[in-house]
């Protein structure tokens, strides 16, 4: 039997994800193909714009994940570590990490299954400059990304493409376009400058 001190909160939040994997420009995960490469390298950073975890506030606050799977994220046996924004105090830094562990429901939820192995998570200062296909986050020394628009291959021209994903569970309608620069480092580390990457309004709640 689940007792009441271990059911979550009624909680919503809302902001912008900002994304980026090693597969091609769209990455094939949206429409429900598999990963360019046949695996997938991936980091979700959400900013908190409003909203609260039960009766804790998260605005203002930016964290994230990052995760290496051996195949299809659906295949599982994903290894993970999570960044959390320094400025986060005891409250907000459990309320987080309530929710990425997916207990709570959120995205998370689907998430959470396909990881087999989890790291400690880490604490950083956040730069986040949410701007379309202009957006960027930096966290500390663990990510780096900054997101540029696609450029027509033969004219050089910026593209703005768009996706509306009814179904989308992290996002359900959002900008595509290019990372200018994508590290992850730390526990699970990896370089995919150049690849897909997007910046999307997001709004969740639970459970």
């Amino acid at each position: 039997m689940t007792s009441a001190a271990s059911v979550p909160p009624s909680w919503r939040i809302s902001g912008h994800v900002i994304l980026a994997c090693n597969c091609d420009y769209g990455c094939p995960c949206n429409f429900n193909g598999l990963p360019t490469t046949g695996k997938c390298e991936g980091n979700w950073n959400w900013h908190v714009e409003r909203g609260a975890y039960g009766d804790v506030s998260l605005e203002g606050l930016t964290f994230s994940v990052a995760v290496n799977w051996p195949g299809a994220i659906h295949e599982g046996g994903g290894e993970a570590f999570a960044v959390v924004d320094e400025r986060a105090d005891e409250r907000q830094r459990a309320a987080i990490l309530s929710l990425l562990s997916g207990a709570a429901g959120g995205p998370w939820k689907i998430i959470s299954t396909t990881i087999a192995r989890t790291h400690e998570p880490r604490f950083a200062p956040y730069e986040v400059s949410v701007n379309s296909f202009n957006s960027s986050v930096q966290a500390g020394e663990y990510i780096t990304l900054r997101i540029e628009p696609v450029r027509n291959k033969v004219t050089g021209v910026e593209v703005h493409p768009r996706a509306v994903l009814p179904e989308g569970f992290v996002f359900t309608e959002g900008d595509l376009g290019a990372s200018q620069a994508f590290r992850i480092t730390g526990p699970v580390p990896f370089d995919h400058t150049g690849r897909y990457a997007a910046a999307a309004p997001f709004e969740y709640q639970g459970p």
